[in-house]
């Protein structure tokens, strides 16, 4: 089945478990630590402009946003973690939201994780990469803000977030820009594959 990234729709915003989505479609869940671009790598795999919503202060989503893909998949845009400014009450609602989303059986087809490809990934980072494994869904990691480094840093950096996240082979790390467009390609095939799996 091809799926037409470009025909993307704003289905709604989850603020808990019993409005997560759940008719059948494959749901492709994006992660990121709030500041790391994910809404930015979000819009360039769709070709918008301001589609996720890119906020100047990380920590915007902080519900699990719904978009709908050429009315095949499901895109959800996870809340951001680790560094937003809000009150440890709100934080922890979002746990809370995104603990019931990876317990819930059946919900996530396929997880992409976003990182910072400059720096060693967080403690945070780590988390979040354990919950997908746990979840037992394929995954991929995208080394975002590539147009930041200087090619020979590029494979060193690549391999530091393999080891860091204790990858297996089968995980592919995507190096990305999405500032620069650089891996969408890449990107939007690899996730076709995972949900035709």
């Amino acid at each position: 089945m091809a799926i037409n990234f470009n025909k993307a729709e704003f289905i709604l915003s989850a603020v808990k478990q019993s409005t997560f989505i759940r008719d059948g479609r494959p749901q492709i869940a994006f992660a990121g630590r709030s500041n790391v671009g994910k809404s930015s790598v979000i819009n360039r795999l769709l070709n918008r402009k301001n589609f996720a919503r890119v906020g100047a202060t990380p920590g915007k989503t902080t519900q699990v946003n719904y978009f709908l893909i050429d009315k095949q998949i499901y895109l959800t845009d996870l809340p951001g973690y680790g560094y937003a400014k809000v009150s440890k009450a709100e934080r922890d609602r979002w746990g809370r939201l995104m603990e019931n989303y990876f317990q819930e059986p059946e919900l996530i087809t396929a997880g992409v994780l976003i990182v910072d490809s400059r720096h060693a990934p967080t403690a945070d980072d780590v988390t979040m990469c354990q919950w997908f494994k746990e979840s037992g869904c394929p995954m991929v990691v995208v080394a975002n803000k590539l147009d930041k480094l200087k090619k020979r840093e590029i494979e060193p950096n690549l391999q530091r977030v393999r080891d860091v996240l204790e990858l297996g082979e089968d995980v592919p790390v995507v190096p990305f820009s999405a500032e620069k467009g650089d891996g969408k390609t890449e990107l939007l095939a690899l996730l076709t594959q995972l949900v035709q799996k």
